[in-house]
Formats: structure tokens, sequence, C-alpha cells
């Protein structure tokens, strides 16, 4: 195996829970509405230190997606998913950004956040930019 090349980011960061490999800045976050199947989910416009996964279509609350998993470099746990492609022409706003799913990050704070107890068991994301 290769060397690992991670880049270290300076400020308020989202990193992996389980090894703390830096993901996104605070000001890369878009927004904190979205969710995913276990809970709260965050779009970002930038994310660093992932490698991706196989492109696949994915049905979600707003309709067909075309999108790639989203691993973290450091302990190559899942984390989210990028949007590579949207069907509908309200949702195309989403293209080229990424879903961080919350429970597999720590936050800015150092703060975790659990799975909720009424987790949803549906499809992800909202309509909510």
């Amino acid at each position: 195996m290769g060397r690992l090349f991670v880049i270290s980011l300076e400020g308020n960061i989202y990193r992996c829970k389980h090894c703390h490999t830096h993901f996104a800045l605070l000001d890369h976050l878009i927004s904190r509405s979205f969710q995913c199947k276990y809970g709260k989910a965050y779009l970002f416009d930038r994310v660093v230190n992932v490698t991706l996964g196989e492109k696949e279509e994915r049905a979600m609350l707003t309709g067909m997606h075309t999108v790639v998993d989203i691993f973290c470099v450091g302990c190559g746990s899942i984390v989210g998913w990028k949007y590579e492609a949207a069907e509908q022409k309200r949702q195309k706003y989403k293209e080229g950004k990424f879903i961080i799913e919350r429970f597999k990050v720590l936050g800015p704070d150092g703060s975790s956040y659990s799975l909720s107890q009424d987790a949803q068991l549906g499809g992800s994301d909202t309509d909510e930019p």
C-alpha cells in the first residue's frame, strides 16, 4: 500500500468520529436540513480526505439521483455520498455537492451525534436547499 496523503484543515472542522481525519470546514456547510435513513445529514459544497465509490441511481425523497458513496481515506468508513446528477430541474443545485451523515462525524466543537430513536427508515434527503 502506498503512502496516505491527508489534507489537514484549520478552523471549525467536521472530522471522522473513528479516526479524526478532517472532512470539511464549517464555512463549506450549505445546509443542515437534510435527512438520511439514520437521522440528520449535512450538505457541503466541498470536502476533503474522501474516496469515491461507484456511480449508482438512488431513489430518494426528492426523486431519482445519480450518486457515489464517499469513504474516509483514514479508516475506510462510509460517511455519506456525493450527488453526481439529479433528474428534476429543481434538484440540480445538489449536483457536485456532498452529504455527510451527522452521526458519522464529530462536529467543530468535538461533539458527536447519536442515532435518533425516530430515525427515518426510508429514502434520504429533503427539498430544502
